[in-house]
């Protein structure tokens, strides 16, 4: 009798699981326990009854991203819009939360309509069954302001759009100033709200790749230098192209604010006619150097001729030395990530599981902190890697 009650109940569970549709993420439900199946025990003439316990049922909806805030998102789908609380959930898109890119919500319970009240996020992934992958998109506009989080340009048609920029590589070979033409490459698309008669578009969670006024972005070979047993004449000297290190403290358009390395002041740089460079973004507390020519050993800084400034390489550097950062007061966060609101407007999001965590709040909602990034690992997301977080 024991056997056939064990083979009904294989036949059972086989039924079960051959009902769910094939190509999900997950089975349409598992159960957390014993299901529903009654051992029956012949000693003592006595029947244990073991109580069943409540299936709990995981499913997915795949759709495109529509919004992020930090801690829920929208996402749409053939025949509706639905809206997730992700506060609980890890985020583990390789392309990062960018507007209209496919993705899939991983959750227990079960959805009644739109309403999502219901049901336990646990994931966000990338879609494993993409229809249409992001390309890499180009917009051309003019510069109306830089920060080192964000550019806004204006479009030939009037269109203007803020693009978060942090950690974006940068080109500027004749200078960088307001009204220059620029291209941006990017991916994403703008949420399905713009307005085709508004004058702005929402740019908030695409991914700029990269800024330059150049259409392909190309970084010429550096100039040489003497060869160390070529004299030169006291005026080639003089011409002579030297080097500077100093930390970047803040961009504003074409004036960047430097620190010189062993100086306590700091000055401003004007990049409007020199060929400026950033592998990864101009964040405050990493690192440039300016090639000048000049004597500063006897002039002042004003007096000597910036003629380019770079930024340091952050594919040669480790977390260890990483000096890169971004500031703002937390508006999200989820299981795995926080969001930042940036002192100059940007929308950024940090992995955090991996970060020396250095606050005395625990990255609740409203703190203010510092968080040190690094740019490489997120060349290709919106998402970036946290290497410290700190109150600042």
């Amino acid at each position: 009798m024991k056997k056939l009650l064990a083979a009904c109940v294989c036949a059972g569970l086989s039924f079960s699981i051959a009902g769910c549709s094939p190509g999900t993420v997950l089975e349409q439900f598992t159960s957390t326990g014993d299901t529903s199946v009654r051992e029956l025990t012949s000693s003592s003439d006595t029947t244990t009854t073991t109580e069943a316990k409540d299936r709990v049922y995981m499913d997915e909806l795949s759709g495109t991203l529509q919004d992020f805030s930090g801690s829920q998102l929208i996402l749409n789908t053939d025949s509706a819009s639905y809206v997730f609380n992700v506060s609980n959930a890890t985020l583990e898109c390789k392309g990062g939360m960018i507007t209209g890119d496919e993705i899939s919500i991983i959750y227990e319970g079960q959805l009644s309509g739109t309403d999502t009240s219901s049901v336990h996020v646990l994931k966000v992934v990338d879609e494993y069954h993409k229809k249409n992958k992001l390309k890499k998109r180009t917009a051309h506009g003019q510069v109306i302001s830089l920060t080192s989080n964000t550019i806004t340009i204006k479009s030939k048609k009037g269109k203007t759009a803020t693009y978060p920029i942090t950690g974006t590589e940068q080109y500027y070979q004749n200078g960088i100033k307001v009204g220059n033409w620029v291209y941006l490459t990017f991916k994403g698309k703008f949420p399905d709200t713009s307005d085709d008669a508004s004058a702005s578009l929402n740019a908030s969670h695409l991914k700029v790749l990269s800024i330059s006024d150049l259409e392909n972005l190309q970084i010429p070979d550096p100039t040489p230098t003497p060869a160390p047993n070529v004299t030169l004449t006291p005026e080639q000297i003089a011409n002579t192209e030297k080097q500077f290190l100093a930390t970047i403290q803040g961009v504003n358009a074409n004036i960047l604010q430097i620190l010189p390395a062993g100086s306590d002041t700091t000055f401003n740089l004007d990049m409007s006619a020199i060929p400026a460079y950033f592998k990864g973004g101009i964040a405050p507390g990493s690192h440039v150097n300016v090639t000048y020519i000049g004597d500063l050993q006897t002039d002042p800084f004003e007096a000597v001729r910036i003629i380019a400034v770079t930024g340091e390489d952050p594919d040669t550097i480790d977390n260890k030395h990483i000096s890169f950062t971004a500031s703002g007061t937390i508006i999200g966060s989820t299981a795995n990530t926080i969001t930042l609101q940036t002192d100059d407007g940007a929308v950024d999001t940090f992995r955090i599981e991996n970060a020396e965590n250095l606050t005395e709040g625990g990255m609740e909602y409203g703190d203010y902190v510092r968080i040190t990034f690094h740019p490489s690992r997120s060349k290709s997301s919106n998402i970036y890697t946290a290497v410290k977080v700190q109150d600042s």
